[in-house]
This record gives structure tokens, sequence and C-alpha cells, in this order.
């Protein structure tokens, strides 16, 4: 008998006994895990294909170990522009021992309810609100700053007077106007080559 499940976004072809290497699963080595993803069963003969699912059917499976897998290099690069990166990965695996393959009559465990919790009285929440929050207590307001006109006016007669800077006037000299440039003539030497060899 065997099943194909998907576990941890992949497809296994399972059987009793048999180990297989999953993507990391979050649980403890030694824990029994229960996967109810069942696609496909075969029972000697007898196939049962889901929709998505096979209902009621369910793969049991201990965790052996946790591993890591070889290292990937992953080596970029992009040539004439003195770009290039090498990282390595190791991909972290969980060893699965299949325990049992459940055709049907699998029955999922109820989550634990939580516990109902009582309401509460106004009043209790009143005095625990008034107890947590505390009142602050109002700062005294501050005296407005008395404006000193008297020191500032001595202060500036102190000062001297800030002289006026001026731009000097040139006079009689006028900046030379600037040159343009001529376009340049042909070289003459190809006209006097030609006359001397006639």
């Amino acid at each position: 008998m065997y099943a194909i499940v998907a576990i941890a976004g992949q497809q296994f072809k399972v059987e009793k006994g048999k180990k297989i290497i999953v993507h990391q699963l979050h649980s403890n080595v030694g824990d029994e895990v229960t996967f109810e993803k069942v696609l496909l069963t075969d029972n000697e003969g007898k196939i049962s294909v889901g929709n998505p699912y096979v209902k009621d059917a369910a793969v049991t499976a201990q965790v052996i170990s946790h591993l890591r897998g070889d290292k990937i290099k992953v080596f970029k690069k992009k040539r004439r522009k003195g770009y290039q990166v090498l990282n390595g990965h190791r991909q972290y695996f969980t060893e699965l021992q299949i325990e049992e393959i459940i055709e049907t009559g699998f029955v999922k465990k109820a989550p634990k309810a939580k516990k109902a919790e009582e309401p509460r009285p106004v009043e209790k929440e009143a005095a625990e609100h008034k107890a947590i929050v505390k009142e602050k207590p109002e700062k005294p307001a501050k005296p407005a700053p008395r404006k000193k006109t008297e020191p500032k006016a001595e202060e500036e007669k102190a000062k001297p007077a800030a002289k006026k800077t001026t731009k000097k006037e040139t006079k009689g000299k006028a900046k030379p106007a600037a040159r343009k440039t001529a376009a340049k003539s042909k070289p003459t030497a190809k006209k006097e080559y030609k006359a001397k060899k006639k």
C-alpha cells in the first residue's frame, strides 16, 4: 500500500516503514506528525483519488532528525563591469519515518477550546482605570519676561556706525572688446605646390 501526500509544498510517494527527507518542519525530534493532504491512496490495486484530497485519509510519521543539504554555490557576474558575487546556501531538511497510512476513518483532533472570560463589572473597570491613569499636577504659570529697552539703546550708541561700501568707478578705462575668432582659412601650401609643378 502506498499514498501520495503533500508535505511542505511538495508531493511525496510514501509507504509504511520507509524514510523520506522533506523541507524543514518545525517539530522536535521524536514527535509524531500527521499529514492530512493525501492526494491518492493505492491499497493493492484499489485506487482512490482525491478531489483535491482523499476524504478521511491521513499519513502519520515520526521525526527522526533535522539535517542540512549539500552546499549550493550561487555565482553572479556582469562582464566588463567588474561585478561578481559568490554566495553559498545550505538548505535545512527534516528526515521522517512513515508509521501508518490511514485510508479511511481519520478524525481530526478538535483544537482545545479557550476558557471564556467572565464579563467584568463596569464599576471595577472604572476603578482600575483611575488607578492606572495618574493625574498630572498642574504646572504653575511662568511670569512673562520683562522687556529691556534701555540697555539696547545704550549698546547701539556705543557701536560705531558701519562704513558704507561703494563701488569704485573706473573713469576713462574701457574694457577691450573680446576678439572674435575668424573662420579658419584653408592652407595655401597645396596651391603653391601645384603652381610650382606646372
